[in-house]
């Protein structure tokens, strides 16, 4: 006879997809699964909750690859209550805060390169004032190099804040569909930004890695297929379908996708293929490929005037990179959920 435990936790688990996820044919078949899983007795011999969430997820994203969905271990206690989505405000503020809103790094480097390192996209409520911030700071360098190689997403709304300083017109980026309410939201540009912007013509490169997801994925995404940054590491997560957390058990809680992404310019995502780079390099040699990239352009505007100690700035640092033959070869081909 299957654990009662672990078969309560399937029967909430399962009663979830079947009301939330997005695909509601493709959660009528991992329902199945779950159920046959159990039934065999998969996982009786499993003692601990931690083990579970892990043997659990393995099975859900068995039948699609979805990596968003998931059986998750929480070490603090999930207090019951709402069978809503479980999201603690107050302990959020604090994660935004701990993580200085997401940035781990914002400066400018040798050659009038920006370089802005962002490692969580928390919402722009909370977050929103440092995004600000740094790109206020970043506005006048002549190049920049957004780093989301150890990005794992976020949040719609301050993924189209940090886009609306790189575009000069109002520009659509994203939609979402929601099976919840069978509605659609629509993501674009602001009308309007605290500070200046870095504008929509100076060069952009955002640098990637097999860990760069979802939110993460649509920044990178929004610009790709705008023609607005050049690409630069490895092929991305691939993970392109948000959703809620609800509890499942004291120290477990399920990651349910209840949305998609759907591009205006492909009509569809990244979800399963990731964003293939325009330049295709290892992660840990992306930052290099970049900057170098990044200094061969301040070098074509010139030395004069105030340009000057920026010019030496460039040739020094380009001189200290070395060659270009590091570059990897390129892909311009956008791929995706289709693709």
């Amino acid at each position: 006879m299957p654990n009662a435990t672990w078969s309560a936790c399937i029967d909430t688990l399962c009663d979830q997809l079947v009301e939330y996820y997005v695909f509601p044919d493709v959660a009528e078949q991992i329902v199945a699964v779950l159920r046959q899983r159990l039934a065999d007795g998969s996982y009786d011999a499993i003692a601990g909750d931690e083990d579970f969430a892990a043997a659990v997820t393995k099975d859900l994203q068995s039948f699609n690859d979805d990596k968003h969905l998931r059986l998750l271990y929480s070490i603090d206690p999930i207090p019951e209550g709402d069978p809503g989505p479980v999201f603690d405000e107050a302990v959020y503020r604090v994660e935004v805060e701990l993580s200085c809103s997401g940035i781990a790094s914002v400066q400018r480097l040798d050659g009038n390169v920006g370089y802005l390192d962002l490692r969580v996209m928390h919402n722009a409520p909370n977050a929103g004032h440092a995004a600000v911030a740094a790109m206020t700071l970043l506005a006048h360098t002549d190049v920049l190099l957004v780093d989301l190689r150890r990005n794992g997403g976020g949040d719609p709304g301050i993924v189209a804040l940090y886009c609306s300083y790189l575009f000069d017109d109002r520009t659509h980026l994203n939609d979402l569909y929601w099976r919840v309410g069978d509605h659609t939201s629509h993501w674009w540009t602001l009308p309007y930004v605290p500070g200046p912007k870095f504008g929509g013509t100076k060069p952009v490169y955002v640098l990637t890695s097999e860990d760069t997801f979802s939110g993460a994925e649509e920044f990178c995404y929004n610009l790709a297929t705008r023609g607005r940054a050049t690409i630069i590491g490895e092929r991305t997560g691939g993970g392109a379908h948000p959703g809620g957390r609800y509890r499942v058990g004291t120290h477990l809680k399920s990651a349910v996708p209840s949305g998609r992404a759907i591009n205006p310019v492909t009509g569809t995502n990244w979800e399963g293929t990731g964003v293939k780079p325009d330049i295709g390099v290892p992660a840990a040699e992306a930052f290099d490929a970049a900057y170098r990239l990044a200094l061969d352009h301040v070098l074509t505007l010139g030395s004069d005037g105030p340009r000057r100690e920026v010019a030496e700035e460039a040739a020094e640092a380009r001189a200290a990179l070395g060659s270009s033959a590091a570059l990897g070869g390129s892909g311009q081909q956008l791929e995706g959920a289709a693709g």
